[in-house]
């Protein structure tokens, strides 16, 4: 390996970086893809980190992965199943819950328990935000266009860009341009009254993002959340049969199918340039493996701050980079149980003891929970959204024993005097506490935990401050300013050098649409037939 030389090289075995490498590997290029772990998935990954349990211990759920590239790169013959999941439940402290059902009809009825009113506005809400969400749909597999270049395909981009807006009509343009700059919270409140439905409806808003519910842009990451789909539901959730995991290890066998190659255990030092073209990597240990093409699957402030020279971009390119937004505020704990913990609030046998579960019912203790962050505290009366993964993919479990995968917000990158085991350990046992608020049998049941904070997510990873979407999805780090205005089409400063991870449009979630976007801009530049989709949506 040392002394051949690859068309191209990825760094990083991510969902996006595993994307991008198959489609140059089918293309006929010959493709290795460097990975510092011993293991593939990066944050789509299945670890047996205890006895008996399979851990989704990063991501968790699955929906934005785009159809197209399911079928393109036929991942169900590779082992890729995704399995849809009852509903999400919130649940209060005086013992009432909501649920979130995918029936149009049954959420109806559960809205109409708390308010009549915010239930007959239900529909509106949802045509409304599904509206914007088809919208943006039709970008997610095409690359931005340059609004500062005369280019034809910026210009026909622009066109096609116009065309999509102006199908909508002009108020619905309005609109969409005043909800993009919304907060959740601001927008929730023009069709819900009761506090329990916004409560239930906002947390989208707020997953791995380091803003509050009336923090303006936050409505837009509510309708990222949205956009994905499972079995053409658009907007559904599911699971990945076999942990996160499963994803990563289809588009893998993708890539080994035809031709690529996977080193593990391979931490990338620097991005190897000369006379301002990329000519391969230097590993950690001393190695440099040689190629015209080195694609980053790092987050965009790792890349350019960390293995690439600072003699080797521009200036400016460099501040961009430290002033990136990538502000870590999640945490993760993963629990391995010897039963199903109960929760009273809910009727024995109801279907949504099988479902996902939400703790924090009012957006007064949303907001406060983000005021502890911006403090540098983890939450002390956190959001919590833990899925029972194992009720739906007994593969992950043994009989009787059970899997959850816990997100938390808020959680800081760091805190007064840095993270210590001891300070994990007490933000797992705030996590614990508040699920056990609701679920009084909870602790009794726990056989092993993993705490993972923003601390232990960077470490292992490599995502800088442990941000799930490599870098903050608020509008000015969106569509062509994303990650910075002028590299937005997924090229790197120097010639042979791209870019592929979640820090590029569209953006984070397990989707492979970067992956997949950069792989079709490479092949432009060699001039090499495009075979990566540029559309999925159906109209």
């Amino acid at each position: 390996m040392k002394n051949k030389k690859y068309d191209a090289i990825v760094i990083g075995a991510g969902h996006n970086g595993l994307t991008s490498a198959a489609y140059l590997a089918k293309s006929g290029l010959d493709v290795l893809v460097v990975e510092k772990n011993d293991y593939i998935g990066g944050a789509a990954v299945s670890r047996e980190l205890h006895d008996g349990w399979l851990y989704s211990n990063c991501s968790y759920v699955c929906s934005l992965l785009r159809q197209s590239i399911h079928r393109d790169l036929d991942l169900t013959r590779h082992g890729l199943m995704i399995v849809p999941y009852s509903g999400t439940t919130n649940f209060s402290l005086d013992g009432n819950y909501i649920a979130e059902y995918g029936d149009h009809a049954m959420q109806y009825r559960e809205v109409l328990r708390h308010s009549r009113r915010d239930a007959d506005a239900l529909h509106r809400y949802e045509a409304d935000l599904m509206r914007f969400a088809k919208l943006i749909r039709h970008f997610l597999l095409r690359t931005p266009a340059d609004p500062t270049s005369f280019k034809p395909r910026d210009i026909g981009e622009m066109i096609f860009m116009a065309k999509k807006f102006a199908g909508m009509g002009e108020e619905q343009v309005y609109e969409f341009i005043r909800f993009m700059t919304m907060s959740a919270g601001d927008f929730l409140d023009e069709y819900f009254e009761n506090d329990l439905v916004k409560a239930l409806f906002s947390t989208s808003s707020i997953i791995g993002t380091a803003l509050g519910v009336y923090s303006p842009g936050t409505a837009y990451v509510l309708l990222h959340h949205v956009m994905g789909d499972v079995d053409g539901a658009v907007g559904a959730w599911g699971l990945a049969r076999g942990g996160m995991g499963a994803i990563s290890n289809a588009i893998a066998g993708a890539l080994k199918e035809h031709g690529g190659e996977i080193l593990t255990n391979a931490p990338v030092q620097q991005i190897i340039v000369k006379n301002g073209s990329t000519k391969g990597v230097a590993l950690e240990n001393g190695d440099e493996i040689y190629a015209d093409i080195v694609v980053s699957n790092l987050d965009p402030k790792r890349t350019f701050t960390k293995i690439m020279d600072k003699n080797d971009i521009p200036a400016d390119l460099h501040k961009k980079a430290e002033n990136f937004k990538i502000r870590g505020s999640s945490g993760k704990v993963n629990i391995a149980l010897t039963g199903k913990p109960d929760f009273p609030s809910l009727p024995e046998g109801h279907m949504l003891r099988n479902g996902s579960f939400q703790f924090l019912d009012s957006m007064e203790r949303m907001e406060k929970a983000y005021d502890d962050w911006k403090h540098g505290r983890w939450s002390s009366d956190p959001f919590i959204e833990m899925t029972q993964s194992s009720v739906w993919d007994p593969t992950l479990a043994s009989p009787g024993h059970y899997f959850v995968s816990c997100f938390i917000q808020y959680c800081p990158a760091d805190v007064e005097g840095g993270w210590t085991p001891e300070k994990r350990d007490a933000f797992g046992k705030t996590v614990i506490d508040q699920i056990c608020n609701y679920s009084p049998n909870f602790r009794d049941l726990i056989a092993h935990m993993e705490i993972r904070t923003p601390f232990e997510i960077e470490n292992e990873i490599g995502l800088t401050e442990g941000n799930i979407f490599q870098g903050e999805l608020t509008i000015d780090q969106l569509m062509f300013n994303r990650p910075f205005p002028g590299y937005s089409q997924y090229r790197g400063p120097v010639k042979g050098m791209y870019m592929c991870g979640s820090g590029t449009h569209p953006g984070g979630g397990v989707s492979s649409a970067c992956g997949a976007n950069s792989a079709r801009e490479i092949l432009m530049d060699l001039k090499r037939p495009n075979i990566v989709p540029e559309d999925d949506v159906d109209e």
